[in-house]
């Protein structure tokens, strides 16, 4: 029995379709969880076109969606994934910032308006539920899978999950800024003993004084909290578009020396999580 985790969309920001994105990937974030039948969308990136599609081509009909924030690097994909168009698709879908002011269901409706989108939401025939709480909360998705939570630094707010099952646990924490010479409390608690944590690694330590207050964190401070965390595994996530190949080459180098359970994300890499064994990256087709 293990748990696989698949990345469909591995950037920040904005998605890279150029040569030299290739081998890391150009698209923006959305991770796939497959935990026995269930299947768990993590962010609707534009990442989650080719995942609708792999979906549909395994006649998956039920998914469930965490969504960390709705900045459109984490949503704009979500209008082109198919299965929201067949009616027999059920899809819930769950956010932790929204639930104070307008709701996720209006989110991703309002970026689907004209004149910015010719489809309008009304369109969509799949049966999707909204689920808005307050980061911080935890909950059950079923099947003995269950999900907690925290508010992560963010602007607009943002959500960090931390699924499990069966003892197995993966965090996804993005995006989210770190304050140099303290600890966030709240990501340390989520993360405490986790198999594999997927962190906003957008910047480096050398560059993010030019970026702070733009809400995102780096690779180093990302080893220095699972260390702290007895975590196993941390996967390098949410590149900035202008880190080509060649320089996340060079962060994957780094990061393994710094500490062995680094490894940069990449599009179409897999991670097997094996109960009770190491974890296993594999990269596989769909």
């Amino acid at each position: 029995m293990s748990v696989q985790v698949k990345f469909w969309g591995v950037r920040g920001s904005i998605a890279t379709p150029s040569a030299d994105h290739m081998k890391y990937g150009g698209n923006t974030s959305c991770v796939e969880l497959n935990i026995d039948d269930r299947v768990i969308i993590l962010d609707a990136g534009t990442g989650i076109r080719m995942l609708g599609n792999c979906l549909l081509n395994r006649n998956i009909k039920d998914y469930s969606f965490l969504q960390s924030h709705t900045h459109w690097d984490h949503i704009n994909g979500f209008p082109f994934f198919a299965p929201v168009y067949r009616d027999d698709v059920n899809i819930e879908i769950h956010a932790g910032h929204l639930a104070h002011s307008c709701g996720i269901q209006q989110v991703l409706s309002s970026q689907m308006c004209q004149p910015t989108f010719p489809v309008p939401f009304a369109e969509l025939s799949a049966n999707i539920r909204f689920r808005d709480f307050h980061a911080g909360e935890s909950f059950s998705l079923g099947d003995g899978i269950y999900v907690r939570t925290a508010p992560l630094n963010h602007p607009d707010g943002g959500t960090g999950y931390r699924i499990e099952y069966e003892g197995t646990s993966v965090c996804y924490v993005t995006d989210t800024e770190h304050v140099i010479g303290q600890v966030d409390e709240n990501i340390l608690k989520l993360i405490d003993g986790a198999d594999l944590v997927i962190y906003d690694s957008t910047y480096t330590d050398e560059e993010y004084p030019q970026f702070e207050g733009w809400g995102h964190s780096t690779w180093q401070e990302g080893v220095k909290l699972c260390k702290m965390a007895g975590a196993k595994q941390l996967a390098i996530f949410h590149h900035d578009p202008s880190h080509d190949d060649a320089f996340m080459d060079v962060i994957a180098e780094k990061a393994s020396k710094e500490w062995s359970g680094a490894f940069v994300a990449q599009e179409g890499m897999c991670v097997e999580l094996a109960m009770s064994s190491k974890p296993n990256l594999v990269t596989v087709a769909c």
